[in-house]
């Protein structure tokens, strides 16, 4: 019976098992097109692979981390993403197999013909090729020789592992840097994985450079699932309120939040939206996000929800 195998470029596949962690629970395929901005056909095909290298796992149209090394992948670093990549693949049986036959052959063609037939893959030999092409030279497993050859790279994994060490450490040290800005107590009050993680994440985003839009979107995803807690803490009413303003009108409404702290976490809300809604019609044109908002953003965040918790204790804090 053949085996699957299912096309899809490195970037995308991680771009589609970063999505199972930030999504959690609300990530079906349809959602991770959205989130990834990928067309569903190649989400598809993204996540079939990522299934395929032991990176996520369906259950209940849902795809989950399969792998601890996902949670490495949401990092603007592309060294760290590559490590995760070539750590995986290394084990991958078809990339193992297109590697030996590469090196026997110097063809990769050739070399992807070998591995389809040994492994009764289900797809043309080309779709093969360009697959394990793009793992390989995204991850560093292999590198580009002469006349577009193919050489293996002889990086030791101990390296690999050091810069995954490393992006660990980086994680950790951001997580601190979050909960040291929202204060400890009002940090162990929030729910660590779906608001603390998203800003950590911003915060590295924010950091790395070039990632404006990014960090203000995890920052985002970060405060609405805080009003989200807070309302259930509060006996607010949100439904039929989506996204942050909404939710901040509603919570002002009903007299759980001040104005001043409504009107600073609309700065998120509003910033949020010019990230992620494309054209907008009152300037007719997409909104850029410069780093300095990305990084102003993260710690606005913090310092709203800081506000909030001080507000929840009887103090008067922005």
């Amino acid at each position: 019976m053949p085996r699957p195998f299912s096309q899809a470029t490195a970037e995308q596949v991680i771009c589609v098992s970063e999505a199972s962690v930030a999504l959690g629970d609300s990530a079906d395929a349809a959602t991770i097109s959205t989130y990834t901005d990928l067309p569903a056909n190649l989400t598809d095909k993204a996540l079939a692979l990522a299934e395929d290298l032991g990176l996520v796992a369906k259950a209940a149209d849902v795809f989950r981390p399969a792998s601890p090394l996902c949670k490495l992948l949401r990092t603007p670093q592309e060294k760290e993403r590559a490590a995760v990549l070539r750590v995986t693949i290394e084990s991958f049986e078809p990339f193992q197999i297109f590697r030996e036959e590469l090196e026997a052959t110097a063809d990769a063609s050739a070399a992807a013909t070998r591995t389809k037939a040994r492994l009764d893959l289900d797809c043309h030999r080309e779709e093969v090729k360009d697959t394990l092409v793009s793992l390989a030279t995204f991850s560093g497993a292999l590198t580009v020789s002469h006349g577009n050859s193919y050489e293996r790279d002889n990086k030791s994994m101990g390296n690999l592992l050091a810069e995954l060490a490393a992006g660990s450490g980086e994680e950790a040290a951001a997580i601190f840097k979050v909960r040291e800005e929202i204060g400890a107590e009002a940090a162990d009050w929030v729910d660590h994985a779906n608001v603390i993680v998203p800003l950590a994440t911003a915060l590295r985003h924010a950091s790395g450079g070039n990632a404006g839009r990014e960090a203000v979107l995890h920052s985002g995803n970060a405060i609405d699932s805080f009003l989200d807690g807070y309302a259930q803490e509060c006996g607010a009413n949100l439904q039929g309120a989506t996204g942050i303003n909404a939710k901040l009108d509603r919570l002002q409404q009903q007299g759980h939040l001040p104005r001043k702290l409504q009107f600073i976490g609309k700065y998120i809300g509003h910033s949020r939206n010019a990230a992620d809604h494309g054209v907008d019609q009152d300037v007719g044109a997409a909104w850029d996000i410069s780093e300095a908002t990305g990084r102003n953003v993260v710690f606005v965040a913090t310092q709203f929800i800081a506000s909030v918790f001080a507000k929840r204790e009887g103090r008067h804090e922005v």
